[in-house]
């Protein structure tokens, strides 16, 4: 689909982005079988995500504080304190733990949580099920502790993690 800028507003650097073509009111179906298999979405992107992400896995020599996995690319930034939050949720390697694809799920959803000594929980409800593999891996972890940057300034801030694992405790 055509994209075009349509505007700008030099006060908050936004550009208006107009879908289509630049005769048309509104965007048409797409026409074949090809174009219909994409859809158009809009995106709230933090724009300090990338910056953050690689600040993070970085400081923690490209390792998940979890697992250990050294592949980057299977890795994320995790927020201890979400950004949306102005006191504590700044874009800062304190704020941020690197965790697989899968523990980031897990700590997002709160089946994983880290104390203010960094030390792992697993929910209750994970470790009362019985499966397969991935979940004894996960449950394994109960009573560990994450893997901690080098230095002491890159380390998880334990007044962020304190209050993320009152979160962890009232999800269950």
């Amino acid at each position: 689909m055509p994209t075009f800028i349509g505007g700008w507003d030099a006060s908050t650097l936004k550009a208006k982005l107009v879908f289509g073509l630049l005769d048309q009111a509104r965007p048409e179906a797409p026409r074949d079988r090809v174009e219909r298999r994409y859809a158009l979405r809009v995106v709230k992107q933090r724009l300090h995500q990338t910056s953050f992400r690689e600040a993070v896995i970085a400081a923690y020599n490209g390792r998940c504080a979890v697992s250990g996995l050294p592949e980057r690319q299977l890795l994320d930034a995790a927020h201890i304190i979400p950004d949306r939050n102005e006191l504590l949720g700044q874009p800062v390697v304190q704020n941020g733990v690197p965790l697989s694809k899968l523990h980031h799920a897990a700590f997002d959803r709160h089946f994983l949580g880290v104390d203010p000594d960094y030390r792992l929980h697993v929910s209750e409800r994970l470790l009362s099920q019985r499966d397969g593999p991935m979940l004894e891996a996960l449950k394994k972890l109960h009573g560990g502790k994450i893997r901690l940057p080098r230095r002491l300034k890159d380390r998880p801030d334990p007044d962020r993690l304190a209050q993320r694992f009152e979160q962890f405790k009232a999800a269950a």
